[in-house]
Parts: structure tokens; sequence; C-alpha cells
């Protein structure tokens, strides 16, 4: 999609502005992308810009932002192919060797991660704070992925943001019983793909795991790295197709293929609703350069899962506002 200017938000209505973040965090789990979530919710203000003077208050202002920006998603969607994880590719790990490297796919292909802050609210009550963080699990996004698009805005809408079968059933212009067949369907897909991540909250002795990872990431020790690990924890690392199993393996990995890690800089983020570690790798010449996101999924005091999004020449760091380097 190409997106079309808008000029200074300041000369936006201030009523579009104020949904912009609830909009990309529905336009992210439609689309899987945050990139393409930002040029969705985009051309959704160009489209309400333009339409907002006879707008006339025929219905909700947010309601009828959904309704554009559901259009959008749909549009984006049509005869698209879903983004994945490189798990949900391919059925065997690979082993912790240089060759695994061999398969690579464009970024269009696989699911991509999105900082808590672009699509979370700020504040509000903490159950719907926790539902939101949830609904951004990256097990969640590839799940969703597997629906329709039509049956996807409507567990969006009905599961996720708590809207009404009437109202969902307005917005895309069909029947209730419509809007509840095709819940149904979700649910059925979703309960077989296992994409509902049980909602939980960090306490201290996951902080201090955070803590611990963190340092041992920095000195590179990675004996100490592979302690905080389950024994069968997995890492996969898009663009490339392969993923590992095991503590041992990802170890094995971390001293071969991936030991120019090796004098990194990491800081703990927050992205897909779980902790994450920015890493920059150190450059050639002095200083040091964004390499990877680091999404954490912990499970019984330990790293279950590492989904490690790598910036090979994609800006990912530019385009989720993290620092572009440091000397």
């Amino acid at each position: 999609m190409t997106s079309v200017a808008l000029g200074p938000t300041d000369q936006l209505d201030p009523r579009l502005l104020e949904h912009r973040r609830e909009l990309t965090g529905y336009c992210y789990r439609m689309l899987g992308s945050a990139f393409d979530a930002d040029d969705a919710v985009q051309e959704t203000m160009v489209r309400a810009w333009r339409g907002l003077a006879d707008f006339e208050g025929r219905s909700a202002l947010r309601s009828w932002l959904y309704r554009i920006a559901t259009n959008v998603c749909l549009d984006q969607l049509n005869g698209r192919n879903r983004r994945a994880l490189p798990m949900d590719l391919a059925g065997d790990p690979y082993p912790p060797v240089p060759a695994s490297l061999a398969g690579q796919r464009p970024m269009t292909a696989w699911i991509e991660p999105v900082l808590d802050r672009q699509v979370l609210p700020e504040d509000g009550d903490p159950a719907e704070q926790a539902v939101a963080r949830e609904s951004i699990r990256l097990a969640f996004i590839a799940a969703l992925q597997h629906l329709p698009p039509r049956q996807r805005a409507v567990l969006i809408l009905r599961e996720v943001l708590r809207w009404k079968a009437e109202e969902v059933a307005t917005l895309l212009e069909t029947t209730v019983a419509s809007v509840n067949s095709a819940l149904q369907r979700a649910r059925a897909t979703l309960a077989d793909l296992d994409g509902r991540p049980a909602p939980r909250s960090l306490d201290d002795d996951d902080r201090a795991l955070l803590a611990r990872y963190l340092d041992a990431f920095e000195r590179y020790d990675i004996e100490a790295f592979v302690q905080l690990l389950h024994e069968d924890a997995t890492q996969h690392m898009p663009p490339f197709e392969m993923w590992l199993r095991g503590a041992e393996d990802i170890g094995t990995w971390m001293r071969g293929p991936g030991a120019e890690c090796a004098g990194s800089r990491v800081f703990l983020t927050s992205a897909n609703g779980t902790p994450a570690l920015a890493q920059y790798r150190r450059r050639e010449g002095g200083g040091h350069e964004p390499w990877g996101l680091h999404v954490l999924e912990i499970e019984g005091g330990k790293v279950a899962h590492i989904s490690s999004f790598l910036d090979l020449g994609t800006g990912l760091f530019a385009k989720l506002g993290l620092p572009a380097g440091f000397d």
C-alpha cells in the first residue's frame, strides 16, 4: 500500500488523532505487521479526514473509524498469503550450524513485532490492559493469521475489543447470526492451534531473571545464559527460516555462528505484551549498530522461547522508533 501524506498532524481533527493508538493495535492484530498497521491507520485517517464533513454524527465516531479501518485491512489482506513464524513452517528444528542460515524469506512473509507503547493503552482498567497485552502476544497474532480475514475481524472485535454482536454486524454490514457463526468457527480454529496464551503478569522472580539474562548476554557468558533457559527452550530468527530447540543447541549456536554477538549492548523494553531485549551489535570501526529485537516468553521461572527479529537491512529498529545505534 502507498501511504497518502496527511501533512502536519496538527491539521487533523483531534477527534481522529485520539483513536490512532487503539486503531494501530486493531490493524496490527488483523495484519500481523506493525508497519502494515501504520500504513492502514494512515489510510484510515486519510479516508476519515476526507469524509468528516459529511459524517454528521450518523454513528459513533469510534465505530465509524473502526469500519473504515476494517475495510482498509480487508483490502490489504485480499489475495495475500498469511504471515507466519519460522516454527509454523518447519516441523523439525534445525541443527546449530552455519548451513542452517541458507533459507531466508522477505520480511513480508513473517509475523513482525510491535512495541507495547505503540498499541497498548497507557492507563485504564488493569483487567482490560491484561487482555490487551495477551491479544498482541506473538502466538496469538500467528494464530489469527490462520483465520479468514472477516472471521479475524469478528473475533478481534468481539473477544478483544468486547463489541456486541449487533455492533459487529452493523460494522460488517451482515447479520447477527452470521457474526455469531463466524465467531464460533474462529474460536474452534484457535482452540485447535492452541493460540490463546494464558494471561500472566511478571513477578519479582521474573524481573530478577530478566536482569540476569541481560547481564549474561552483555558479558556473553554463554554458560550462565544457558542456565536461564528451559531445557526445551526454542528460538527462531526471522528473516531466516531456521529455528532451534533445546538450551544446549541454543548455547552451541551462540558459541558458534552467533559468536559475533559478543560485545553487544542490550537494553530491556516491552514488545508483543512480553519483555524484549533490544540488541546492538559491535560495529566494525567502533560503536554499536541495531541487530535484533528478542521477544521473550517466560514460563516457570525460566525463558521458554526467544523470538529474535533481526534488523538485516530492514530498518526494523528505525520503524519501531528504537535508537539508531550507540558509540
